[in-house]
């Protein structure tokens, strides 16, 4: 079986799949100096409350975005799983598809992810909205080719930068307000956020058709994509799905020159 690690900003999901499915996924905040045997103490309850053997698993492969955290990752990988993960973005994992834009190896591992995930499920030119510590809107050739973004600050890096800045501005959360004219501060800070990001992915969706001239067909994901799923009807399929089926196929295209430790 296979485990698909995806650190990123936040969170750091890890996933299991058995060749037809996936098994058990959890996630665990994202910190640079966990080390590989805290990540096993944590993972091992989990495995077993799913019912997986951790003996089953013999292949591993990681995306991230945090490169501190990818020493600790590759050593869980080879010491409690004795196998060599495959690393999205260096040079031994074949992508197998193109990445046109002027400077390749600054794409992120998941952008790189996202764009294989997506592909294999959905036809035609592609608009991905991922709602992460960042937002990014990545586009898909309908060849599969990667060919460019945007990268906005995320909805809750938003929230948080108006509670900092201003000094009479509380913390709130995310959420969708019943109406669009705030009544209170709270309620005020809500709807800037959430209906200015409404209009921001309604804005950069509709520019990106434009430029492109061509439709296009747009999928959210990310943690927070669920919240916008009604609110808008420029995102075609909300799909949290994609970073684990691209990383999945990643590792499929790749099997053959993957060694055991």
């Amino acid at each position: 079986m296979l485990l698909a690690i995806d650190a990123g900003n936040t969170n750091t999901v890890f996933a299991v799949h058995d060749g037809k499915e996936t098994r058990g996924q959890w996630r665990i905040s994202t910190i640079g100096s966990r080390t590989a045997d805290e990540y096993l103490v944590w993972l091992h309850h989990l495995l077993a409350f799913d019912g997986i053997d951790q003996q089953d698993i013999d292949a591993c492969i990681i995306s991230t975005v945090v490169p501190q955290t990818l020493f600790n990752l590759q050593s869980l990988c080879r010491r409690f799983f004795n196998t060599e993960p495959l690393v999205v973005g260096q040079g031994n994992v074949d992508l197998g598809f193109e990445v046109r834009i002027a400077q390749p190896s600054q794409v992120g591992a998941d952008r790189i992810v996202n764009t294989v995930g997506s592909h294999i499920k959905y036809d035609g030119p592609l608009i991905i909205v991922d709602f992460g510590t960042a937002t990014t809107f990545d586009v898909v050739h309908a060849d599969g080719a990667y060919e460019g973004g945007i990268i906005a600050p995320g909805i809750n890096l938003s929230l948080e930068a108006l509670h900092q800045a201003a000094a009479q501005l509380p913390r709130v959360a995310i959420a969708r307000p019943q109406a669009v004219i705030g009544s209170d501060t709270v309620s005020a800070m809500q709807s800037g956020v959430f209906w200015g990001y409404v209009a921001m992915i309604e804005g950069l969706v509709a520019r990106i058709k434009i430029e492109r001239e061509e439709e296009m067909t747009v999928i959210s994901t990310g943690g927070l994509s669920a919240l916008f799923r009604n609110a808008t009807d420029v995102i075609d399929h909300v799909d949290q799905d994609i970073t684990i089926r691209g990383l999945v196929e990643l590792y499929r295209r790749n099997s053959a020159h993957v060694r055991a430790c």
